[in-house]
């Protein structure tokens, strides 16, 4: 009887997994910025961890220096930093608001721009107090700006493995208005809507804010990666020869190449 042809009996294979990680620690220390991002990941069946987890007791370790020129190297650092201190797979964000008139600051300065320590209330206030008296002589036409977020994500060993940036467009107002969101979100007018980034619901903010962006762009990422592959069907290269040892083909001697 003649030998079958390359159709090695069917071996038994593990379940597929989705190789992008199920549980990824955000480096932040802000409930808000928290809340947002697990709004999106959460779906995917990714568990989003932030520092208060790791750290109940309050006590966090220090984070690195944000001394980048831009969005993009500060997100890196901090992703970086923290999946080498945590062994763990990580997300940084980095976040601000670019002025025109003044150049594009506060920039990679917005958290600190006022110089002011205390609660994040209270840094919040003065920042958007010191932005408001930049442009105190500016008009309404000129005060265009948006807020920025460059987002990073890296494995566990702390290798980058995405990165993205998102932006939101919006004019300064004159005053703040609106009490959800944090930040400068009481001073982004959006003309198309009539209201200030803190005046819309967390649904709206999210479907249209610069982390909201960079967010789903990550969620489209570890989507990509769930498609599982297709399996190969044994026997289908019976009738097959090749010359060259191919993966997945017949080779030359009748044997599956892999």
């Amino acid at each position: 009887m003649a030998p079958s042809a390359c159709a090695p009996a069917p071996q038994a294979r593990s379940p597929w997994k989705p190789p992008h990680p199920t549980e990824i620690l955000l480096a932040t220390g802000n409930p808000n910025k928290v809340r947002e991002v697990r709004e999106v990941l959460q779906p995917l069946g990714v568990r989003v961890l932030s520092l208060a987890d790791l750290y109940p007791d309050g006590e966090l370790p220090p984070e690195p220096e944000e001394d980048g020129a831009t969005f993009e190297e500060n997100a890196r650092k901090k992703a970086v930093g923290y999946a080498q201190l945590t062994g763990r797979a990580c997300v940084a964000e980095d976040s601000g608001l670019e002025v025109d008139a003044l150049d594009g600051a506060p920039g990679v300065y917005s958290a600190r721009y006022a110089g002011v320590d205390g609660t994040r209330e209270t840094r919040d206030a003065a920042n958007n107090q010191k932005l408001l008296a930049a442009l105190s002589n500016v008009p309404p036409e000129a005060r265009t700006a948006r807020f920025v977020a460059a987002l990073c994500l890296v494995n566990a060993s702390g290798e980058v493995l995405f990165e993205t940036r998102g932006t939101y467009e919006g004019i300064v107002a004159d005053a703040p208005r609106g009490e959800n969101g944090f930040g400068y979100d009481p001073l982004l007018f959006l003309p198309d809507v009539g209201r200030t980034s803190a005046e819309l619901s967390p649904a709206e903010k999210n479907a249209r804010s610069h982390r909201g962006a960079a967010v789903r762009a990550l969620a489209a990422y570890l989507s990509a990666l769930t498609v599982a592959p297709t399996p190969r069907p044994h026997g289908a290269c019976a009738a097959q020869r090749s010359t060259t040892n191919v993966p997945g083909t017949c080779s030359s001697t009748g044997e599956m190449a892999c």
